[in-house]
């Protein structure tokens, strides 16, 4: 197993983001069109992040998968190869084992005698597509429980259910010959509301210790929940261990050197204060520069990992995508991935102390006196643990 980092210099942090509607819609970057972040190599073969594409060159046998998991979603990317170029998409496989095995692959390979281009391998032949050597054609792949249906360039060539692997990861093949990858995006589906738009029904405010002098005021508007002032808490009255979890953040300063500070827990214990783990909102970056975040950065694991880009504004929403499975943790922001970390930590119930993986409470921070932020389009999805 090869985790692997920029393949380039340090400046490909700064790489191409999501049109503001996508990131709106919930779709995050597995690859961030200039560095191998979020991915690990299994197998011999080298991968390289190179103008805009995830390659590999002829006579190497391997696959790259996405370090986290998923479950039901939405795939979309543009592969190239040459002619009878062998290839796949895995979905759904676990990183140990055989990827078409544990889960499924999706072919590209004109050539093959029994489930050519499109065909999920041992499982359901395509209908028959062919592809254009040299050329960049684009899959979009959505499973959804056991519906799994593939597009060919906007052609649906196959829509079939099996119910053999509901979540892991998702890879990219290395089969011998040459093959480019290129705008992997992803859209998580199946989620459902935490916030009802309306009132707090589902949640349930939690006090400091001390109480502050000017205790934090959670309230709805407009199909949002503000908070001021604080500290304070707004946890969730369920609990959830392996999740994805998106919701659109605003933060709002007092002025121009005003940045709020905040942050979403999660796997807290109920009602203890400021429990679990932290993804930080923190839009302060230091000499002008976004990968040198202030105090860690929107979308980092507090006090664990920084966020390797400080990607929202004050005064703007943007949407946070936070994946928890086990050990691993990840974010986007705006569905750029800032944050890939596993916990190392010997296991135990005190995420400060511990790697947490059981069940817990998420929660919104109201941090000081000066806080005040909006959140909106709260939503979960539970993630099989695997």
């Amino acid at each position: 197993m090869k985790p692997l980092g920029c393949l380039l210099v340090s400046a490909c942090l700064l790489g191409a983001q999501l049109p503001p509607q996508e990131a709106s819609e919930g779709w995050i970057q597995l690859f961030d069109g200039e560095t191998s972040f979020g991915w690990t190599a299994e197998g011999s073969a080298v991968w390289q992040a190179n103008q805009g594409a995830l390659r590999v060159d002829d006579g190497q046998v391997g696959w790259l998968r996405t370090n986290s998991p998923f479950a039901d979603f939405i795939l979309k990317l543009e592969f190239r190869t040459k002619a009878g170029g062998n290839s796949g998409i895995f979905i759904r496989s676990a990183a140990a084992g055989e990827p078409h095995q544990t889960g499924y692959e999706v072919q590209i390979w004109d050539n093959s005698p029994g489930f050519p281009t499109g065909s999920l391998v041992n499982h359901v032949r395509a209908r028959r597509a062919r592809l254009k050597p040299d050329h960049w054609h684009a899959y979009e792949i959505q499973a959804l429980g056991d519906r799994i249906t593939v597009k060919l360039d906007g052609r649906e060539i196959l829509n079939t259910r099996d119910p053999k692997s509901r979540a892991g990861h998702i890879g990219l093949q290395a089969n011998k010959d040459r093959i480019e990858f290129r705008n992997i995006k992803l859209k998580p589906l199946a989620m459902k509301p935490l916030f009802n738009g309306s009132d707090l029904s589902g949640w349930k405010i939690v006090q400091p210790p001390k109480p502050p002098k000017a205790p934090a005021v959670w309230t709805v508007k407009d199909g949002m929940i503000n908070v001021i002032q604080g500290g304070g808490q707004l946890e969730t009255e369920s609990t959830f261990a392996d999740f994805i979890l998106q919701m659109d953040i605003r933060t709002n300063p007092r002025d121009a050197n005003h940045h709020p500070n905040s942050g979403v827990f999660f796997r807290g214990d109920p009602g203890a204060y400021w429990s679990g783990y932290e993804s930080q909102i923190r839009n302060e970056y230091k000499d002008g520069d976004r990968t040198q975040p202030v105090d860690w950065g929107t979308g980092a694991i507090y006090r664990r990992v920084a966020a390797r880009r400080v990607i929202p504004n004050d005064g703007e929403f943007f949407t946070k995508t936070i994946v928890a499975s086990g050990r691993r943790l990840a974010v986007w922001v705006n569905g750029y991935p800032v944050t890939d970390w596993e916990d190392p930590r010997p296991e135990g119930n005190n995420a400060r102390e511990n790697a947490r993986l059981t069940a817990g409470t998420i929660s919104l921070q109201a941090h000081d006196p000066t806080t005040n932020l909006d959140f909106r389009n709260i939503r979960i999805a539970e993630l099989p643990r695997h």
